[in-house]
């Protein structure tokens, strides 16, 4: 044999064994030889091949499984109930903060400071939010918000877009999951029109004057629209004609003539009295106590993603069981309040949030386009939920200074922009500074970020850009560059509103906080 067929047959060997073949294609050519007539053994490997790989799909498509009429034994009904506890975290919070939103009897502010409105609309702020907002954790200082819920295949959603001009602006639109769908923002190139929101059985045709049809895949959806404000008096007049224009409403109150609300004319709406649950912190939008009594209720309303079969049906057994055993329903709560204490309780911490992005920064990963990342999904719901998609905004986080101590009131910190490095952005960029419940710090100044939006921005004589966080004022020549601070812990917040490339692909790393005397 030469040296040519002895390599052919060992690669003819290789692929086959590859391809499933196995025996048969083995056989085939034993010892570096065909060991039966050419023609016989292409036969048996193609027989081979099709009996392999009709046993392969019959053994994919008659998968056992989970048993139903089973007793769950303790232990193993734990691990469940743990693991139903951080997937569905997320789903649970959303449908608490819809049914306390859609309340409202109309769009208006509650108590002057949350935008709510009933279902299938939403309200609007018409100035930046303020410190006493507890609704979402890390609130947003460059941008106009606001909030609604919907349930789209019963009601389609319209949402009008106007001219924003040369001025950023992205319409986010959240799934039941928390993640983003539609595209419909400045980065997107949106044109003004009406953009009909409808749910994954919606099967209508796209009536006339809408501008496009924008389908979400759960039936619960929310919008949080955010326009970016420069902090001038005159930018805060200009921004009214075109937020007085962002409106959305059912599609039976559809005319094709843009309709318009004055926004900062809207009278509040009255705030319901605080339960002292939140401890100064974000509203409690999951319960511990609650979880599984709510828990049914998101099983029914989301279809499972590919892969999740499996997952739902032993979460739904786990249900089945405990509605028949109190011990066991019992043993559902007892876990359930473990698991946020020892799960979902440090995901607070930046550092179990993202990946490291250099110098003890993290950065936001996979954000509003989860998936299955679970990880990702749950840690955003608690630290800091509703992100932006990465294209649209890029996040980094820290607790800590260069050195890797508690940032603290007690200190006083710089953050130093060398000359061109500041967040390459399209958009905007700002840096926050959060208490130890991701909320803003409530201070004389008024000022909670600083960034594109400031006018007044001090820069070194190199061109670099140093920005300071402390309880104390770094001195009256360095102040209009300072983000005041409680006395106790806080954490630094940059966001990178539609990103450069450096952004996206992680090679802009953010400054290392310094702290100085």
């Amino acid at each position: 044999m030469n040296p040519d067929t002895s390599s052919n047959l060992k690669v003819t060997r290789r692929d086959a064994l590859k391809s499933g073949l196995g025996a048969a294609a083995a056989l085939a050519t034993v010892g570096g030889r065909a060991a039966v007539p050419a023609a016989l053994s292409s036969a048996a490997v193609v027989a081979a091949a099709a009996t392999t790989n009709a046993q392969g799909m019959a053994a994919q498509t008659e998968v056992t499984q989970p048993a139903t009429g089973i007793e769950m034994q303790p232990g193993y009904a734990r691990a469940i109930a743990q693991t139903a506890y951080i997937w569905g975290w997320p789903m649970v919070n959303m449908i608490n903060r819809n049914a306390r939103t859609t309340q409202a009897p109309r769009p208006g502010l509650v108590g002057g400071i949350l935008p709510s409105a009933p279902r299938g609309q939403i309200g609007m702020l018409h100035d930046y939010i303020v410190p006493e907002e507890t609704f979402v954790t890390c609130p947003n200082q460059d941008v106009v918000y606001g909030l609604g819920f919907f349930s789209l295949d019963e009601e389609p959603v319209v949402a009008q877009v106007p001219d924003f001009g040369d001025r950023f602006w992205v319409y986010a639109l959240y799934d039941q999951r928390t993640d983003q769908f539609g595209h419909i923002g400045k980065p997107y190139g949106t044109k003004p029109g009406f953009y009909l929101l409808v749910g994954p059985r919606w099967n209508g045709l796209k009536p006339a004057g809408i501008t496009d049809i924008v389908r979400c895949p759960t039936v619960l959806a929310n919008a949080i629209p955010r326009i970016f404000q420069d902090d001038t008096p005159e930018d805060k007049q200009a921004i009214q004609a075109a937020i007085n224009q962002i409106v959305f409403y059912p599609l039976k109150d559809f005319t094709g003539e843009m309709k318009t609300i004055e926004w900062v004319n809207v009278p509040d709406l009255p705030a319901p009295p605080p339960d002292g649950s939140s401890g100064g912190g974000e509203t409690k939008w999951v319960e511990p106590e609650k979880f599984f009594d709510q828990f049914g209720e998101v099983l029914a309303m989301l279809d499972p993603l590919p892969g999740e079969e499996a997952l739902y049906q032993q979460f739904r057994l786990l249900l089945d069981v405990s509605a028949k055993d109190p011990e066991l329903k019992k043993l559902l709560v007892d876990t359930a309040v473990e698991t946020e204490e020892k799960v979902i309780l440090p995901f607070f911490q930046w550092k179990y949030n993202g990946r490291p992005a250099g110098n003890g920064w993290n950065r936001s990963t996979n954000n509003a386009q989860w998936g299955i990342d679970y990880y990702n999904r749950t840690g955003t719901a608690k630290s800091n939920m509703f992100d932006n998609r990465p294209n649209e905004t890029q996040y980094f986080y820290t607790d800590h200074d260069g050195t890797g101590d508690q940032l603290t009131g007690s200190g006083s910190y710089a953050v130093t922009f060398a000359a061109g490095q500041e967040p390459p952005v399209n958009g905007f960029w700002s840096l926050t500074l959060y208490n130890d419940k991701h909320l803003f710090h409530a201070n004389d100044l008024r000022r909670y970020s600083l960034g594109t939006k400031n006018k007044n921005l001090q820069r070194n004589a190199d061109g670099s850009l140093t920005l300071y966080a402390g309880a104390k004022s770094p001195g009256a020549d360095k102040e209009a560059n300072w983000l005041p601070a409680p006395g106790g812990t806080f954490s630094l917040y940059i966001r990178a509103y539609w990103g450069k490339e450096a952004i996206l692909d992680g090679s802009w790393q953010p400054p290392k906080i310094e702290a100085v005397q």
